[in-house]
């Protein structure tokens, strides 16, 4: 089978960490079947120039045309939108922006796979009716619970989804999201993301925390890994910490990741000192350690599909404080591997860290209870819903 895939969810040369589930789970697909990633890079007149005034990360005419990331042929096309006020114009460009590297590539695969439900997904959609290819689309968490909400844009995927030959969800949560859109259960699959097993296992504390230079700091860590953004919950981490420092001097808070709330973050942590470490972005293969170092991990996100950070925390054998939405119940599913509270509820977020932190764990207890299975298994269930869509197209004729 020949998949190609689109998405905006890929690493580029400007951006080497984004998006590693992608990463991971298409790297894997690219070992059982042949695979190409059609990795957009969104693009608008006068970005060269917004850019030298430091708001992109670098313009688009400076990243390479083409590259090959985790064995996989990845090409950056640019799609054209307008920023702030185009948003429900977005499909039908970036489908126009695209169309010729399909068209070059129409007739070397099976399928094609839209990761991201707007505007790559409904694009992608459209491209494929009109080059007589069964389409997959791939949906997330916050390109469903978000963008959905928006009366054009939701206008806009009850019109594609149900076109799609099938539609992959992260999360049975999400499932009923993508029902409500149209698309009949039948042709909803379920791929939860994996872990790489031998990357994110359980290890000592106090080892870890020597191998990062740490190993006379005793106190009990908190850790966050992600994007520093108001979605993701970081503001309300910041004040529920203040709460718990103030009441427990041997608490201290590690924060892994960049974004743009990283300002107030310094502003509302800056008072706690040493005790709040803001360490930045780290590649995959370096947050394992301070995982491990760390005694308990939390994401107070917003929404989410499935985070593969808790998945993470937990194969390192550490109990994780996160919200209740999305897919998250179903990872935290027992009251072994940690405690979910109400989105936004800073209280409530401040006293499930501060007993957590009072908690002694089984590192691998709470690994084996938590236990997902790799990115070869994850690669396994999306290749087989690929290959219905293919058979499904077939049958059709």
């Amino acid at each position: 089978m020949r998949v190609l895939v689109v998405t905006k969810l890929f690493p580029n040369a400007a951006e080497p960490l984004s998006a590693p589930f992608n990463r991971q789970q298409l790297g894997a697909l690219g070992r059982r079947c042949e695979v190409e990633v059609l990795a957009t890079i969104p693009w608008f007149p006068g970005s060269r120039l917004v850019a030298r005034l430091g708001r992109r990360p670098s313009p688009p005419s400076r990243l390479p045309r083409a590259d090959r990331i985790d064995g996989l042929e990845v090409t950056h096309p640019r799609t054209l939108y307008f920023p702030r006020y185009g948003h429900a114009l977005s499909a039908g460009l970036y489908a126009l922006s695209v169309l010729p590297a399909l068209l070059r590539r129409r007739r070397r695969f099976d399928v094609l796979l839209g990761s991201w439900a707007y505007p790559d997904g409904v694009a992608t959609v459209a491209l494929g009716q009109a080059l007589g290819l069964p389409v997959v689309v791939k949906v997330h968490g916050s390109d469903l619970d978000l963008l959905a909400q928006r009366p054009t844009l939701r206008w806009q995927l009850a019109r594609a989804l149900p076109r799609a030959a099938r539609v992959v969800a992260v999360s049975r949560a999400l499932t009923q999201v993508v029902e409500s859109l149209g698309v009949e259960p039948s042709r909803i699959d379920v791929v939860a993301n994996g872990v790489d097993a031998q990357l994110f296992r359980v290890r000592e504390r106090a080892e870890s925390r020597a191998k990062l230079g740490r190993g006379g700091d005793t106190r009990r860590w908190i850790l966050y890994v992600g994007r520093l953004q108001a979605d993701k919950g970081v503001l309300d981490l910041a004040a529920a910490f203040a709460k718990v420092a103030a009441a427990d001097l041997q608490a201290a808070l590690v924060v892994v990741g960049e974004g743009p709330e990283r300002p107030a973050l310094e502003t509302m942590l800056g008072p706690l000192g040493d005790r709040a470490c803001l360490v930045g972005a780290l590649p995959l293969a370096d947050v394992p350690r301070w995982m491990s170092a760390a005694d308990l991990v939390t994401l107070p996100s917003h929404h989410e599909g499935t985070p593969n950070v808790l998945l993470e925390a937990l194969a390192c054998g550490r109990r994780v404080v996160a919200t209740r939405v999305g897919g998250i119940p179903d990872i935290v599913h027992r009251p072994e591997l940690g405690v979910l509270v109400p989105v936004g509820d800073v209280p409530a977020l401040a006293a499930a860290l501060a007993a957590e932190l009072r908690i002694a764990y089984v590192g691998t207890t709470v690994a084996a209870l938590g236990a997902r299975g790799g990115w070869d298994e994850s690669a396994a269930r999306l290749e087989a819903s690929l290959a219905r869509a293919v058979a499904e197209g077939s049958a059709r004729g």
